[in-house]
């Protein structure tokens, strides 16, 4: 592997993978915002690129790790003194408990932890994965450490949601985007992990490049709003009221970040839906979809000039666009649903 000097167990990350291959120590940012659709790898490329700066062996890169030294032990221990992470919502502050390797680290407790220096490496590494911010004021709160903070300590955050954080925040970030997997890449890595080879395949060719999509299908979990999602599509394009209810986006016990990742699904679904039906109306029945097992459903809806189409699509991207700031999940739903209209019913 291009870059890599010992063991860094990826899939995919093609993109990152050249980035950082040919990237030396001494040009390492302090901060790096990975971005991507769920399930496409970031949190794992974050914690073996953690595990790389910890690393105890001599390497001339950035990426390897040997996997015996003393830190990479700890590291795979989860006990290393140098590795601070957590995931989900970062609040104000909360009461008691400890930082290190918390599941729910509050802002008070990142601003000390980014205040340290390595212990027994040269690199102090706080990952944060899926992060959003309860409040501006927990984001404001770490604003000065994510723009300097002291030599040695590397910020990495992960989201599929950029928009969600603060604009101040992503501008002090260096920002990593990582594409959905290779087909073949999701299927290797369910089968490795046991899947039967058979729904492993089915699985990997629905889930549009996403592992975390692919075991949720296989657990039923997914099926229904992916379901839900192309049939709000098909509804949505001919006119009719295309209830969007599966979203839960009224459910209370939801933070605002979980509904826009909601409708970031959607938006991802209907855009894979969208080209498929442009795609069966340029080439033909015969050619080969992204949904494989939703051709009849797009096959059935109705024709479109193509000047429509490619309006839609672009409109689409405008959606997502629209996500990704702090217009409210239940608006966004419906300017994309204005978006497929047919003209006459908008």
């Amino acid at each position: 592997m291009h870059g890599v000097t010992g063991s860094f167990d990826v899939v995919g990350a093609k993109a990152p993978l050249a980035f950082f291959g040919n990237l030396d120590r001494a040009r390492l940012a302090h901060g790096y915002l990975f971005t991507g659709p769920a399930g496409v790898g970031k949190k794992t490329f974050a914690r073996r690129f953690a595990q790389s700066l910890i690393c105890e062996t001599a390497k001339p890169t950035v990426l390897g790790y040997c996997g015996v030294c003393p830190g990479c032990t700890l590291f795979v221990a989860g006990t290393h003194p140098d590795f601070v992470t957590s995931e989900g919502v970062v609040k104000i502050g909360k009461e008691g408990g400890s930082a290190l390797h918390d599941e729910e680290l509050s802002a008070r407790d990142l601003v000390r932890e980014l205040s340290l220096h390595g212990y027994r490496s040269a690199y102090r590494v706080v990952m944060l994965g899926d992060v959003s911010f309860a409040t501006h004021e927990a984001a404001n709160a770490l604003l000065k450490f994510f723009e300097e903070p002291p030599k040695g300590v590397v910020v990495i955050l992960t989201t599929n949601g950029p928009g969600a954080l603060l604009a101040t925040i992503r501008s002090r970030m260096l920002e990593i985007a990582f594409g959905p997997l290779p087909s073949t890449d999701v299927e290797r890595v369910l089968v490795a992990s046991g899947v039967d080879p058979e729904k492993a395949h089915f699985a990997a060719e629905v889930a549009l490049g996403s592992i975390t999509r692919a075991r949720a299908i296989l657990d039923g979990d997914d099926a229904g709003v992916r379901d839900a999602s192309f049939a709000w599509f098909a509804r949505a394009v001919r006119g009719e009221h295309a209830d969007a209810s599966f979203l839960r986006l009224d459910d209370r016990s939801l933070t605002g970040a979980e509904k826009r990742a909601l409708v970031g699904e959607l938006i991802e679904l209907v855009r894979v839906a969208a080209r498929d039906w442009v795609a069966l109306a340029v080439a033909g029945a015969d050619i080969p979809l992204l949904a494989t097992d939703q051709r009849e459903r797009i096959a059935a809806l109705p024709s479109r000039d193509a000047r429509a189409l490619v309006a839609m699509l672009a409109a689409i991207g405008d959606t997502e666009r629209l996500a990704n700031t702090n217009v409210s999940a239940g608006l966004v739903v419906d300017h994309l649903r204005m978006q497929l209209a047919p003209p006459a019913a908008r």
